[in-house]
């Protein structure tokens, strides 16, 4: 079979954009996780639409999956200063329970660690381990959180 120059280039250029598109899969395309200062953003937007919303549409717009408090591996978790969970953008099945006696995967009680920092400080970062909702992994996490009136507002990374 003799193949013109013109057939040839464009076999080649298929078999070129198969190997170009193997290289740039899904994940060489993903998007990047999370930076500490969009968690630190976030958790400050979340108190702002508290502040101006009120916390009942607040709390339901924080826990919406589409909604401006999620996005990719950030979501934003209110808690009341008794570990209640008041909003949370990534599981509502947990919104209404207590989860002060929760514990990370090493058996760290990570809840009640962070309301009693939040008792103590208006903001810090808190080190656990967690289920990245995007790679489906147990990573660890470092969350940052501030304390507005009686909740602890807060936002995680997993790449620090």
């Amino acid at each position: 079979m003799r193949w013109s120059m013109h057939t040839l280039g464009l076999v080649l250029l298929v078999a070129l954009g198969g190997v170009l598109g193997g290289a740039l899969s899904a994940p060489a395309l993903a998007a990047p996780p999370a930076t500490k200062d969009e968690a630190i953003s976030m958790v400050k937007g979340a108190i702002a639409s508290i502040k101006q919303k009120g916390p009942d549409a607040a709390y339901s717009e924080i826990s919406d999956k589409s909604g401006k408090f999620v996005d990719r591996d950030l979501y934003v978790v209110v808690y009341r200063l008794d570990g209640h969970v008041l909003a949370h953008g990534a599981n509502q099945k947990l919104i209404g329970t207590d989860q002060i006696n929760a514990t990370d995967v090493d058996g760290k009680a990570f809840v009640k660690e962070r309301i009693e920092l939040a008792h103590k400080q208006p903001a810090f970062w808190q080190v656990y381990k967690f289920k990245n909702p995007v790679s489906g992994e147990t990573e660890r996490k470092q969350t940052y959180c501030e304390r507005y009136e009686d909740t602890a507002i807060c936002a995680g990374v997993y790449k620090f």
